[in-house]
C-alpha cells in the first residue's frame, strides 16, 4: 500500500482523508473510509449536542480505526466543541479559521489537530499555532473553499509547513489527483465530492445523480450566501461556497434582494437536518466532472491508491537520472 508520513501520524494505512459534510449524517461513510484504511470524518454543525454524541458513539461501534470530528466557524458551537473534547476523538479538523486557543485545548487532551487552510497566510498561521496536519484546500473544492487553485496552494503550504504533513484538497477524485498531490510535496489528499457520490452516504439519490452527470463548469460559486446560510460566529476567512447550479443560486447571484433570509434560511436548515437541502444548495466541487458512478467507499479508496501507485511507478520508469 502507498504510505506516507501522514499515515504514521494519523494511524492510517493509506494517505486519504474523507472530507466532513457539516450537518449531514455521514457516520456509515466515515466508518467505511476508516475501515478501508483512510481517515473518515464527521461534521459537527447545526445538530443538537445529544444527537452528535449519538452519532459519535455509533461511529465507534462501527470502527475501531481512527477518525476525525470537524468544526467550523459557520457557525462555531462552543458546546459542541466541549462535547468533542470530552468524547476524545483521535483527531479534530477545523476549517475557515485558525483558532490557537482551541488547538491548545485539543492538544491538552492528546487530540491531533488537522487544520484546513485556503491561502498561504492561513497556512503560516496554522504552523505558528501548532497544527499537526495542514489541509491545503484549493478553490476547486465544493462547499466552503477559497479562491487559490490547488496546484498553487499546495506547494505554497508545503513551503511554509516544514515537517508538518500537508494534505491536498480540491479537484481530486481519482489516483491521478493523489499522484499529482504527492508530486507537489503533499503527503496525502482529502476528498469530498468523490465521497458524496458513495454508496454509504445517506444523501438523496438525486444529489448523487447530479454529481455523476455534472461537468466541472456546473459547480459554481454561491454569491451572497449570507442571505441563506448560518452566520460566521468567529473571526476567520469569509469565502463563497461552491455547489451545483440551482434556481436559488441563480437568484442569489442576480437578485439577492428578492430572497427573504427569514423565510428561506430556516427552510434550508430544516431540509438539511432531514437529509436533503440539495434542491437548494447541492454542494459539490469541480471534481464532479471526473466522477461518473456511485461506488462503495472501500472501492473508491482502493481505486485511488491503485491508480496513484501505477502512475508513480510508470513515471519512475520513464525518468532517466543520467540525462
Amino acid at each position: 500500500m502507498l504510505r506516507t508520513s501522514l499515515c504514521g501520524l494519523l494511524g492510517i494505512d493509506v494517505p486519504i482523508i474523507g472530507a466532513p459534510f457539516g450537518p449531514w449524517d455521514q457516520v456509515e461513510l466515515a466508518a467505511a473510509i476508516s475501515e478501508a484504511g483512510g481517515l473518515g470524518s464527521v461534521g459537527a454543525a447545526l445538530r443538537p449536542v445529544p444527537e452528535m454524541r449519538a452519532q459519535w458513539a455509533r461511529l465507534r461501534e462501527l470502527t475501531a480505526r481512527p477518525f476525525a470530528i470537524n468544526h467550523t466557524i459557520r457557525p462555531f458551537g462552543a458546546e459542541a466543541f466541549e462535547a468533542t473534547l470530552a468524547f476524545g476523538p483521535p483527531a479534530i479538523s477545523f476549517h475557515l479559521a485558525v483558532p490557537g486557543e482551541l488547538i491548545a485545548r485539543a492538544h491538552d487532551r492528546g487530540i491531533l489537530w488537522i487544520q484546513q487552510v485556503v491561502d498561504r497566510r492561513q497556512a503560516q498561521e496554522a504552523v505558528a499555532a501548532g497544527a499537526d496536519v495542514i489541509i491545503a484546500q484549493g478553490g476547486e473544492a465544493g462547499g466552503h473553499a477559497g479562491s487559490v487553485a490547488t496546484m498553487v496552494l499546495v506547494p505554497q503550504a508545503v513551503d511554509v509547513a516544514g515537517d508538518i504533513p500537508v494534505v491536498a484538497a480540491g479537484g481530486i477524485a481519482d489516483g491521478r489527483g493523489l499522484a499529482a498531490a504527492l508530486a507537489l510535496g503533499a503527503q496525502g489528499v482529502s476528498m469530498g465530492t468523490r465521497f458524496l457520490a458513495s454508496a454509504e452516504l445517506g444523501i438523496a439519490d438525486e444529489w448523487k445523480r447530479r454529481i455523476i452527470e455534472a461537468d466541472a463548469l456546473d459547480a459554481v460559486k454561491v454569491a451572497n450566501s449570507e442571505r441563506v446560510l448560518p452566520p460566521y460566529t468567529l473571526p476567520g476567512a469569509r469565502v463563497e461556497p461552491r455547489a451545483l447550479s440551482t434556481a436559488l443560486i441563480a437568484q442569489l447571484r442576480e437578485h439577492p434582494e428578492w430572497i427573504d433570509p427569514a423565510v428561506i434560511g430556516p427552510r434550508i436548515r430544516d431540509a438539511v437536518l432531514a437529509g436533503r437541502g440539495d434542491q437548494y444548495l447541492p454542494f459539490a466541487g469541480q471534481s464532479a466532472g471526473l466522477i461518473d458512478e456511485v461506488l462503495p467507499a472501500a472501492e473508491i479508496v482502493a481505486r485511488v491508491v491503485a491508480e496513484a501507485e501505477a502512475i508513480l511507478s510508470a513515471y519512475r520508469g520513464r525518468v532517466d537520472p543520467s540525462r
